[in-house]
Formats: structure tokens, C-alpha cells, sequence
């Protein structure tokens, strides 16, 4: 298992058996523990409802907004439990979240989107300056459209913003909701190699919930996936990209090439996980 291969002190993020509920009564996450270590790629997958968002959000604290709340377990930051801090400590302390739908303020332009990012620090002008450089020498395209409305520009240059944005908090971790959604396939893959690139060069650890289990595992050093708010199954990349089961229901395909999904929905009921 993940938890033996990596010891506590690789680890920058610990979720250790969370229950999450929504109004008081609604169970949506059901003892959820996942680890990233420092540096590394890790990936939540899973079907639409299955709770990687709520997991994202609970780790960010952003659950109080939907009325929701991480009610057991704990989360830990660094060695430290951070489940009490706002999401503006958080981010303080080296941890941000890239929202899904990339919500970038589309009446500033995309220069003073990214200017928000660094509402937290106090390190000057010139040093936010020079950060602003190095987002625009990953993200050229921001470069060439920073005076333009971001509400004008285009689903992927409003993804690089979001992203860029995070960066100007000089995190050392960013939680990445959905960055693949509503995008050409093209425009993922330029999203994704981004990623590599900024934990390659700056050793900045992702932990990203994905629908696109095909792209996320190409990317991630490590994977968990989720069903009905529970983790069933996790493993490096290599070894959920191979795993039988993962083929079939994630995907799409298995021994026989790809199936319709009529026929994945009636295999569903065998289900290793669920016997």
C-alpha cells in the first residue's frame, strides 16, 4: 500500500479517514484517506458524484460555503492539522485550490487576474513582479493576452489563468479540480505537460481530481478512486492504468476492445470492489 511505501516524512498532505457531510444529515464522504508526497502527482478518480470535489474542497476548507463539513478524521498540512484554519491561512501556508470551471474574474484582465494570486504576500512589488514573468514564461499565451478581459478569452486561456493565479501564492501545493473539463483534447494535454513541468522545475505537488482517468494516469505518480464517497482501489499510475478493472469501467475498454456503455453498465454488478 501507498502508506508503507512513503514515510511521514515525504508526505505534504494526509487526508486520514474524513466523513464529510452536507445540511446536517447528507454522508458524502465515508472514511476517505489519501497521501501525496512531497513533489509528487496524485490523482482522484472517478465518476461525476463520486466525491473528489467534496474531497478537494474539505481539504481547502471551502466546504463551509455549501454547508457542508468534514464531521471525522483529520487533515494534515505539512505535519500540522489544518481542518480549523480559513482557506486564506491555508493558502498562507503553501496550499491553494484551482476550482473546477476556472471562475476567473471576467471583468479584470488577465494581468490582474493573476495579480489576485498574491493577495497573501508580503515579500514587495518586485518580487511579485518577477513571479508574474515566470507564470508568463510557462503560460506564453497569457503573456500575449494579459490586457484582455478574462471573461473574453477562451476556455483553456481562462484554465491557464486559474492556474497561474495559484502560482502567484508561491504555493507549494495546489489542489486542481477538473482541469480537463470543457476542453479540446489538444488543449488538455498542453494543460497537463504544464503540470509535469511545474512540479519538475519548481517541485510544486499536485493533487487533482480528474473525470479523464485515461490523461490523469499518464501524468500521476499515484492514483485513488472513488465510489459513493469511499476509496476502492489505488496504486502508482502504472499499475491503475494495467489493472483489469480500471480498464473496464474507467477506461472503457477491457479484453475485448471498448465496450458500449450499456454493456459496462450491466458488467458493473461484478464489480471486484462491491463483491
Amino acid at each position: 500500500m501507498h502508506d508503507t511505501e512513503t514515510s511521514v516524512s515525504e508526505i505534504i498532505l494526509s487526508v486520514n479517514n474524513i466523513e464529510v457531510i452536507y445540511d446536517h444529515v447528507i454522508l458524502v464522504l465515508k472514511g476517505v484517506s489519501l497521501h501525496v508526497p512531497r513533489g509528487g502527482i496524485v490523482a482522484i478518480l472517478g465518476a461525476n458524484g463520486a466525491g473528489k470535489t467534496t474531497t478537494l474542497r474539505a481539504i481547502s476548507n471551502l466546504l463551509h460555503a455549501e454547508r457542508g463539513a468534514v464531521t471525522k478524521g483529520n487533515i494534515e498540512f505539512k505535519g500540522q492539522q489544518v481542518q480549523s484554519l480559513s482557506p486564506s491561512e491555508l493558502v498562507r501556508r503553501g496550499c491553494i485550490q484551482v476550482m473546477e470551471g476556472r471562475h476567473c474574474f471576467g471583468h479584470l484582465s488577465i494581468e490582474e487576474n493573476l495579480l489576485t494570486g498574491a493577495f497573501t504576500r508580503r515579500d514587495g512589488a518586485a518580487a511579485i513582479r518577477q513571479d508574474m514573468e515566470m507564470v508568463y514564461e510557462y503560460f506564453p499565451r497569457l503573456h500575449e493576452r494579459r490586457a484582455s478581459q478574462a471573461g473574453y478569452t477562451s476556455g483553456g486561456e481562462q484554465q491557464m489563468c486559474a492556474i497561474g493565479r495559484a502560482l502567484m501564492s508561491r504555493p507549494s501545493m495546489i489542489l486542481l479540480d477538473e482541469p480537463s473539463m470543457g476542453l479540446a483534447p489538444q488543449l488538455v494535454e498542453e494543460i497537463f505537460d504544464i503540470v509535469r513541468q511545474l512540479n519538475h522545475d519548481m517541485g510544486v505537488s499536485f493533487l487533482l481530481a480528474e473525470q479523464n482517468t485515461n490523461i490523469a494516469l499518464n501524468y500521476a505518480t499515484y492514483g485513488y478512486i472513488l465510489e459513493s464517497g469511499r476509496v476502492v482501489m489505488d496504486g502508482t499510475g502504472d499499475t491503475l492504468r494495467e489493472n483489469v478493472d480500471v480498464k473496464e469501467f474507467y477506461l472503457g475498454t477491457g479484453g475485448e476492445g471498448r465496450r458500449s456503455f450499456k454493456n459496462v453498465k450491466h458488467y458493473k454488478r461484478r464489480k471486484r470492489w462491491l463483491a
